[in-house]
């Protein structure tokens, strides 16, 4: 027989209380939370149960912030746009775009969580960092040629790389984080870069996963927050598109077509009855 606890356990969370009159999120009434938290510590309470220290509020929106846009090229940004051309409320278009984010597109920060998360287990069991990198990567390198957070078809280096890993360090020197991934991260890196010319280095992914895993996010939540703040550059360029008065925008400015690729159905049809005949 179904009990009145039974109910109210089935959707029993930790996360927040809400009854008439209170709102709590893990046990702090929100009105004390209004006025005197930010956002990044709102979210950092909710997933973790516990308000960050002022110094890894400001790792974590360092992260946050890096991530947040990447202009329409970035697929996410450009279904965003054509969908907010289409007559669709603004909650679709972000939908649209969140929903692009998947392991090819968003995903790379998670990869690279567990990445450099392997190599320091690794450690901890005794082996070398070198030598725990070069095992780990071999064996990353053997599933696909795509190193997590690595490399950018788009930027020769990228810009977000060296303020996120600088605060990183500066971070570790005040103990407020140990270091550890970001010293995985940066033997990765030396690792793809031994005997190329032509650098390979840490991008936006690698960095901010290096963020997460010093804070202690384990690497599904990397994946989630990068998707949290991506959706700020979502809304913002599904806003600016449905402003421009364009209607059922197609990935490619008329009078362009895609290249057809598939046979001609003249030269198909001559060349059966040459056959046929």
């Amino acid at each position: 027989m179904t009990t009145l606890d039974d109910v109210t356990r089935w959707w029993g969370t930790s996360v927040s209380r809400i009854e008439p009159g209170v709102i709590e999120y893990r046990g702090r009434p929100v009105q004390d939370l209004i006025g005197s938290t930010s956002l990044v510590s709102a979210a950092w309470l909710l997933i973790r149960g516990s308000l960050p220290s002022p110094a890894q509020e400001a790792l974590l929106e360092a992260a946050l912030v890096a991530g947040a846009d990447h202009g329409p090229q970035a697929p996410s940004i450009a279904a965003a746009r054509m969908a907010a051309t289409c007559g669709v409320g603004l909650n679709t278009v972000v939908a649209t775009g969140v929903g692009m984010l998947g392991d090819v597109h968003g995903g790379a920060g998670e990869q690279a969580v567990q990445l450099f998360g392997e190599i320091r287990e690794a450690e901890r069991d005794g082996e070398d960092l070198a030598a725990a990198t070069d095992r780990v990567l071999a064996a990353w390198q053997a599933k696909s040629r795509y190193v997590p957070g690595f490399g950018h078809r788009f930027h020769p280096v990228d810009p977000r790389r060296a303020p996120l890993l600088g605060m990183v360090a500066n971070a570790a020197e005040q103990q407020v984080v140990s270091g550890d991934y970001l010293r995985a991260a940066l033997a990765v890196e030396d690792a793809l870069n031994r005997g190329r010319s032509r650098p390979v280095p840490m991008n936006i992914d690698g960095a901010t996963a290096v963020i997460y895993a010093e804070l202690g996010f384990a690497p599904p939540l990397a994946r989630g927050l990068f998707v949290l703040s991506r959706t700020i550059g979502i809304l913002a360029h599904g806003w600016e598109e449905s402003q421009q008065g364009r209607r059922n925008k197609g990935p490619m400015p008329p009078p362009m077509l895609p290249a057809y690729l598939g046979e001609d159905a003249g030269d198909s049809d001559a060349g059966d009855s040459a056959v046929s005949g």
